[in-house]
């Protein structure tokens, strides 16, 4: 595929198919991420890939983020319902890829490692739509990080920077509207 349709066509999946990606297929994705840049060149980025028993605990935690900030079951509507089963099965992906990062304590450094990790996240999404996969750039399970770091056995010396489920979509959604660039975009020193 053409980059520029690739970015266009890229969407958050929230329904899978059960299918395994292939480890060689997984890996082409990973090795594309490794190009993105990144602050001095450190190339700061770690990446877990899981799946089995371990995906579906990952999974779980998600799950009880969701529903402690739902209405009880019985009061809730269904797209909150529709939502919860989402998260309680990142929409049945068989695969997780969680991003990470080294702790840093100097601000200015530290926002270079996410920033350098959000680029090769945002690589890692692009190959995975070019490979016919979907994903879905996720932070919401972080409001639950201390039963994350646990499930994944995560040193306190890594920052998790996102999460993605990964697999073959068993939807098609819309593209969701964008802003125009006169939104935007400021011009500085350009002739009008």
């Amino acid at each position: 595929m053409e980059l520029y349709e690739v970015i266009k066509t890229r969407r958050s999946i929230r329904r899978y198919k059960p299918d395994m990606v292939p480890r060689e297929v997984i890996n082409r994705i990973l090795e594309i991420a490794t190009w993105a840049p990144s602050g001095r060149n450190w190339q700061q980025w770690e990446f877990m890939v899981i799946s089995g028993s371990k995906k579906g605990e990952l999974a779980r935690s998600y799950g009880r983020v969701v529903e402690f900030g739902m209405p009880p079951e019985g009061k809730r509507s269904p797209e909150q319902e529709s939502f919860l089963q989402w998260a309680r099965t990142l929409g049945g992906a068989p695969v997780a890829i969680v991003a990470l990062t080294r702790v840093h304590g100097q601000p200015g450094t530290r926002k270079m490692n996410l920033e350098s990790v959000a680029a090769a996240f945002s690589y890692l999404l692009l190959a995975a739509a070019n490979e016919g996969l979907g994903t879905c750039w996720m932070t919401g399970p972080l409001n639950n990080e201390m039963e994350l770091r646990k499930i994944l056995d995560i040193s306190t010396d890594k920052e998790i920077v996102a999460i993605t489920p990964l697999g073959y979509p068993d939807e098609s959604p819309e593209a969701a509207p964008r802003k125009s660039l006169d939104e935007i975009v400021t011009w500085i020193g350009f002739e009008e």
